[in-house]
């Protein structure tokens, strides 16, 4: 196969990896029945943490662990405001994106004050050809050239699959998205279910944030996210809150992307602003033709009164 082809289909997958990390950390909180609107912030908070702690320590493992910190930590913040209290789950997902977009431009000015311009630098993670299996013809180039974070969003997959539809957990978690109330009929705290479920989907959506740090621009700059958070959940809906789906989804929208990076580069008479839409068109379209016949977890969005005993 032509090399060029290969490279094209790589940078598809690396750049579909923040994308996959979101998906799936969303997929864990909308399947407890909690809307994840605040992906975006969550994974923009997950770039500043890997920016920080890698520029703080010089280990990007550090780094890593801070994403993962961090998106957990504006994860904690929706499931507080909308899991325990009550609050609109819409309206407080939109309200941490612009909390967070609002954080980390301050913070970043903060850490960065004697710079020209705001922003942290951080070392970025070559790829990892694995022995033998990077030689293999096709595969090898395309599945086991890869940078390590695109190898983690690949290795959770099949666990977080068979966690969700295998496990008693994933059927609980399945069970409070569906119908609070006959879970907390069997002595499962719904509540509690859906603040785990939101925390862990907002540590892995960070994730997200790590991989656009670490592996693809080596630095942090405001509101760098643009929108992935959106691609992501759009990725769930026409994968309908599966694993496997959402990955082929976010492959389409990493395709989109890596289209219009080529297109720009091609010296194309188009304005760089309307090839960047390129991506956001398409998750429209692909939304409106199959996105239309998907059916949401039963109990997504309800509030769960606490029952005193």
């Amino acid at each position: 196969m032509d090399m060029s082809v290969l490279d094209f289909l790589a940078s598809v997958l690396r750049i579909a990896t923040p994308l996959l990390f979101g998906a799936m950390g969303s997929i864990l909180s909308e399947r407890a029945g909690v809307f994840a609107v605040g992906l975006e912030g969550m994974m923009l908070a997950g770039a500043f943490g890997a920016a920080l702690f890698t520029f703080l320590t010089g280990d990007a493992v550090a780094g890593i662990a801070g994403s993962m910190a961090a998106g957990a930590v504006v994860a904690a913040i929706v499931g507080v405001v909308s899991v325990r209290l009550g609050a609109d789950q819409m309206v407080t997902g939109l309200a941490v994106n612009v909390l967070v977009a609002g954080a980390t431009s301050f913070l970043v000015r903060t850490a960065s004050a004697h710079a020209h311009v705001p922003s942290l630098q951080a070392a970025l993670l070559s790829p990892w050809p694995l022995p033998v299996l990077s030689g293999l013809p096709f595969v090898g180039p395309l599945l086991f050239s890869q940078p390590p974070l695109t190898y983690l969003a690949l290795a959770l997959l099949a666990p977080l699959n068979f966690f969700l539809l295998r496990t008693p957990w994933g059927l609980t978690l399945r069970a409070v998205g569906e119908n609070p109330a006959a879970a907390y009929a069997v002595g499962v705290d719904p509540n509690a279910v859906r603040m785990a479920a939101v925390i862990a989907g907002g540590a892995i959506a960070g994730l997200g944030g790590a991989v656009l740090v670490l592996q693809q621009v080596g630095t942090f700059t405001d509101g760098m996210t643009s929108g992935r958070g959106f691609l992501a959940l759009a990725a769930i809906i026409v994968g309908r809150w599966t694993p496997w789906g959402a990955f082929a989804a976010c492959l389409v929208f990493g395709a989109a992307e890596a289209l219009h990076l080529r297109l720009q580069m091609s010296g194309l008479p188009v304005s760089s602003y309307v090839m960047q839409m390129l991506p956001y068109l398409i998750a429209l379209a692909v939304l409106a033709g199959l996105g239309r016949s998907v059916r949401l977890p039963a109990g997504i969005g309800r509030y769960i009164e606490r029952k005193s005993a």
